[in-house]
């Protein structure tokens, strides 16, 4: 196969995954757009408020450092 050949056989290639990549977006546009329509609300009575205030620290007195283990014990 000649250079030229090749060239071309890219050049097609390319042109093909172009309009695969544009039918693709089209199709994943009227996708959103519909999944948009129906998509609901939140429903508020299910959301959870989170205080800013620190948590009392006696909370985890005999807790592990996650991923660190016991803290009075070292790695071996």
């Amino acid at each position: 196969m000649s250079l030229q050949d090749e060239l071309s056989a890219v050049r097609r290639n390319l042109d093909e995954l172009t309009r695969k990549v544009e039918q693709l977006e089209r199709q994943a546009g009227s996708k959103r757009s519909a999944d948009s329509r129906t998509a609901a609300p939140p429903d508020p009575s299910r959301m959870v408020t989170v205080p800013d205030t620190p948590y009392d620290s006696s909370l985890w007195t005999d807790s592990d450092d996650e991923g660190l283990g016991a803290r009075d014990r070292h790695a071996p």
